[in-house]
């Protein structure tokens, strides 16, 4: 796993790759299911992520003290952070109108080729267990049990008062940062996944920010925990993180029976509980075609993504 220093040796074309690492864990997190943390697991920049998220404490601020902002800077990671995050929010803000559009046209397509994007990730995060015996399995199908129990949930629809913004941030960041495990997914549960995108989308900057400031505030806390376990439980750490993938499958098959639905706060009915169904069995209740050479087209060429980037990112390292 790199370092949190390696910065010293970034180059121009360096700090390219990284904002479009960053852009790929934006797209990512728009998106109910994926996870941003998997997206920089898999580019090879998640313990990086960690270090320099975890750097901006009271040291920091000593340093800005004593030594000037360029050795703050340079504590932090700075420049790192400020590539990563701009292409992370550059995609989320470019995307939101695309994926909005997406999941309500043409949903069998989206869940099928995150559904390969997320086998991929479980192939990938397992590689990184050396050993697979007994507190590692245990880990692994606790993880599973864990993200399939979550994304079993119906999501709830909130009345989006101001301060559930800011609530929503720094709850919904804590599964940004796991792969497996999606932060979307999570403001889903809490009916605000809906209002965070209509914000975004209608460029209301004050509940934006208020998003943003809930997310600093999540993500301060939450990167010290994970860093904290992957430095003494690494192994049991990662295995969980499988079983977080592995798990959140569940959401992301694409056949579904609408068991039961709502009507959001604009007046459009939406699922609200889904159960997964074989294609044939989705024909059958739904006169759709399950387009399944398509789906499964799709899946393949999201797994083949994942492999690529993993190819790609060796071959950068």
């Amino acid at each position: 796993m790199e370092s949190a220093l390696s910065n010293k040796t970034d180059s121009k074309r360096d700090f390219i790759w990284l904002f479009f690492k960053g852009a790929g864990m934006g797209a990512a997190d728009v998106v109910p299911g994926v996870s941003g943390g998997t997206i920089a697991f898999i580019t090879g920049i998640y313990a990086r992520l960690l270090g320099a998220i975890k750097s901006v404490n009271l040291d920091a601020i000593k340093t800005l003290k004593t030594d000037g902002f360029k050795a703050a800077w340079r504590h932090i990671d700075g420049t790192f952070l400020l590539v990563l995050f701009s292409g992370l929010l550059t995609s989320a803000a470019s995307l939101a109108k695309l994926i909005t559009y997406l999941l309500e046209h043409h949903q069998l397509y989206v869940w099928s080729f995150f559904f390969g994007l997320i086998i991929a990730s479980f192939v990938h995060v397992g590689k990184q267990v050396t050993r697979w015996h007994m507190p590692t399995v245990a880990a692994c199908l606790a993880g599973a049990a864990i993200a399939y129990t979550i994304t079993s949930l119906a999501p709830a629809e909130a009345v989006p008062q101001t301060w559930y913004y800011f609530a929503a941030g720094a709850i919904a960041i804590c599964a940004m940062i796991l792969p497996g495990i999606s932060g979307s997914f999570i403001l889903l549960l809490l009916g605000m996944y809906g209002h965070v995108l209509s914000a975004v989308n209608e460029m209301q900057i004050m509940l934006i920010a208020l998003f943003l400031g809930g997310c600093v505030v999540g993500l301060m806390a939450f990167s010290r925990l994970l860093s904290w376990l992957l430095s003494r439980f690494e192994q049991v750490t990662f295995a969980l993180l499988c079983g977080f993938l592995l798990g959140s499958l569940n959401l992301l098959w694409p056949w579904k029976q609408v068991l039961t639905s709502y009507t959001n706060s604009k007046g459009i009915e939406k699922p609200l509980m889904q159960a997964n169904v074989l294609p044939a069995e989705f024909a059958r209740l739904t006169s759709q075609d399950p387009q399944v050479l398509a789906c499964v087209s799709l899946a393949v060429a999201g797994l083949a993504l994942i492999l690529l980037i993993e190819w790609i990112s060796g071959k950068d390292a």
